[in-house]
C-alpha cells in the first residue's frame, strides 16, 4: 500500500465519523465510532488475539500464512479506526517510526520512561 492509498483509506474511514456524516445504520465504521471508544479497543483486542492465534495455527497446525495475513489486515484496519477516533494520522505513526529509526529500540524505550 502506497502512502497515496493510505491517506485514501484515513480518509475514507474519518468520512465515516457520524460527525462527518457517517451513518451508523449503513457503515459499520460508523457503527464502531458511535459507540465510542470502548467497542474499538474491544474490536482491537479481538483482532489482536486473532492475530495471535492464526500465527499460533500457521506454525504449529501446517497452516499456510493466509489467515495470518487476513487477520493482520484486520487489525491494522482496526488500528487505523482508532486512530480516527483519537484524531491521530497514519501519517504521524509514520513519523514516529522515522524519527525512531536507526535508535535502539532498548534506548528508545528508556528514554521514554523519563
Amino acid at each position: 500500500m502506497s502512502d497515496t492509498q493510505l491517506d485514501r483509506l484515513a480518509a475514507l474511514i474519518e468520512s465515516r465519523k457520524p460527525a462527518n456524516g457517517g451513518d451508523p445504520a449503513t457503515s459499520y465504521v460508523a457503527k464502531l465510532f458511535a459507540k465510542g471508544d470502548d467497542a474499538i479497543l474491544k474490536k482491537i483486542g479481538e483482532e489482536a488475539t486473532e492475530t495471535v492465534m492464526a500465527a499460533k495455527d500457521a506454525r504449529h497446525a501446517g497452516g499456510g500464512g493466509d489467515k495470518v495475513l487476513y487477520e493482520v489486515a484486520d487489525l491494522w484496519f482496526h488500528t487505523l479506526v482508532l486512530l480516527a477516533q483519537f484524531d491521530l494520522t497514519p501519517r504521524q505513526v509514520l513519523d514516529e517510526l522515522a524519527r525512531r529509526e536507526g535508535v535502539s529500540g532498548i534506548a528508545e524505550k528508556a528514554a521514554r520512561k523519563e
